[in-house]
């Protein structure tokens, strides 16, 4: 048993955001991790400038354009340093703060990314990210309180896609303390459609390694199957189609 995060979560955790639109086409909260490199979009220059003070402004803009370029690249230890600084000039940039979140879950520095992901979710609203807040408290060995998020997060208006990565989180949760049957119930899929989302794939995985651990070989083999046709290299098949032989 591990309360290490599942590896297709944190891959997932700033992908949710490339989209603005899920299947319900919900417009969800405009994010910086979404832009590849390059220069500040518009939208986050005038976050900072209503939120800090003068003096601090350039300064905090300076450290996240910095910090951008290398969250970017997938270099979350560079960006860590710079989002500390932006987020000691601008506390309450929502932008600064969720990426300094996302940057501490990358690396490993789970207290820092619950802090940080929890206070974007106060100043924006936004419940994007309580999947990797679950995940943090997972890897924290916060028993309790990942049942808690999960509870939570079933009373408020999240997505598809965020209910997707919640559902992968809190089964890999379940899985972890030895509940297979109960971690079934929470991901097993529906209908398996003809053109799933990212979030759909790992919730297959994810379903087919419970079904597994349950005893359901069957259930697991037509799981492995279908992920197979859509993606035969996806991460971790490999292991699960040996477990299976």
């Amino acid at each position: 048993m591990s309360n290490r995060p599942d590896r297709h979560q944190r891959k997932s955790a700033d992908r949710r955001r490339r989209d603005t639109h899920d299947t319900g086409q919900r417009r969800e909260h405009r994010t910086v991790t979404s832009v590849s490199s390059g220069q500040l979009p518009k939208w986050v220059r005038e976050e900072i400038l209503r939120s800090t003070p003068k003096d601090r402004r350039d300064p905090a803009l300076n450290h996240l354009a910095k910090a951008l370029n290398q969250f970017a690249d997938e270099r979350y230890g560079a960006a860590l340093p710079e989002l500390r600084k932006a987020k000691n000039l601008a506390p309450r940039s929502s932008t600064v703060r969720e990426m300094l979140g996302l940057s501490a879950y990358h690396t490993g520095q789970w207290e820092e990314a619950l802090r940080e992901l929890r206070t974007f979710r106060r100043l924006t609203g936004d419940v994007i990210h309580m999947p990797v807040e679950m995940d943090c408290l997972r890897a924290l060995g916060r028993a309790g309180d990942v049942t808690k998020t999960w509870n939570l997060l079933q009373d408020l208006d999240a997505s598809a896609t965020v209910g997707h990565e919640a559902r992968v989180v809190y089964a890999s949760f379940l899985l972890d303390q030895g509940k297979a049957v109960d971690a079934w119930h929470i991901i097993k899929p529906g209908r398996l459609v003809a053109s799933p989302s990212p979030g759909e794939l790992r919730r297959w995985f994810v379903a087919a390694r419970v079904a597994l651990a349950a005893g359901d070989k069957d259930a697991a083999k037509r799981l492995l199957a279908a992920l197979d046709e859509q993606d035969p290299d996806f991460e971790g098949v490999d292991e699960l189609r040996a477990a299976l032989l």
